[in-house]
């Protein structure tokens, strides 16, 4: 069953007729509501060590500086106040159209890097520290040099930056953004779509393993090696990132979620849920209402 509230989407003041908007605000307090929006955004935080982050289903307590990159039109997110005590608090938006940067153009060897964030950002990146300090300079200028030809190299210049750094991290999970994550490997590919379509039946490793041609020791080492984990964490993975996403869109018990998600007792789904997102499947959808507005 549907739930009756839905995130808000927010209409960007992003016009035709320009290329990105950006907005460079100086601020005590978070106070915009969890929202989602069809522009990418690249969002940077300044003096805002310890406000809360929400990414999908990733939830994070910032660093005094903080960078994000969104390339998703469903994904949720939002910075709350936390424990952020700061009064100086800056924070700089930069959102853009998908199409800013068409796909003739990202095919290019040239764009290849920033081809490939935008993918992985479609569920969130979060970038290091000396990352951020890469690119902190042309953040400030590009917010003070918002308008001209100049101003959208300067633009292609911050992504491209960020895309060739070795550290940026994915936030949510690619079952809760609802993102088909393929992997170079046309066997872990295969598997992987099959744990995709029947994440909550009961799934084989011997059933999986035959799948590609391989024996189960063979398959479960080779998973690894080209995944960098194990088969049975990947699928605890896709299994709890569905059932957020089914706490946060329908009004399903958890007891019917565990098992539509393939977990065989309830108390398993709720030790495993636990462990990942750090909070009770019952919290974890409270507390998704808290910041949810009714439309």
């Amino acid at each position: 069953m549907e739930s009756e509230s839905r995130i808000m989407r927010e209409i960007t003041p992003l016009s035709e007729r320009d290329c990105f908007y950006i907005a460079d605000r100086h601020k005590a307090a978070f106070d915009y509501p969890i929202h989602c929006h069809h522009e990418y955004e690249l969002n940077f935080t300044e003096h805002a060590i310890g406000a809360h982050r929400i990414v999908g289903d990733s939830e994070e307590t910032v660093g005094d500086y903080d960078l994000v990159l969104i390339a998703s039109s469903n994904l949720e997110h939002v910075w709350e106040q936390g424990e952020c005590r700061r009064g100086d608090i800056r924070e700089i938006t930069i959102q853009f159209d998908a199409d800013l940067l068409p796909d003739t153009l990202l095919q290019k060897n040239q764009f290849d890097s920033i081809r490939c964030m935008f993918e992985r950002a479609q569920c969130g990146l979060c970038f290091s520290l000396p990352s951020i300090m890469k690119v902190y300079s042309k953040l400030d200028n590009l917010a003070h040099h918002r308008t001209g030809f100049h101003a959208v190299l300067d633009l292609f210049d911050i992504l491209y930056e960020l895309s060739v750094s070795d550290d940026a991290r994915q936030l949510s999970s690619s079952a809760f953004a609802r993102i088909e994550i393929h992997s170079e490997s046309k066997r872990v590919d295969k598997v992987e779509r099959y744990i995709a379509q029947h994440y909550g039946e009961e799934l084989r490793l011997e059933d999986m393993a035959e799948m590609v041609g391989m024996t189960p020791v063979a398959f479960s080492r080779f998973f690894r090696q080209r995944s960098g984990r194990t088969l049975s964490d990947y699928i605890a993975d896709i299994r709890i990132g569905s059932a957020a996403r089914m706490l946060v869109d329908s009004n399903d018990t958890i007891a019917e979620i565990c098992y539509d998600c393939g977990f065989n007792t309830l108390s398993n789904f709720n030790r495993l849920f636990r462990r990942k997102k750090g909070c009770s499947p019952s919290e974890f959808r409270e507390n998704y209402q808290k910041k949810k507005i009714f439309i």
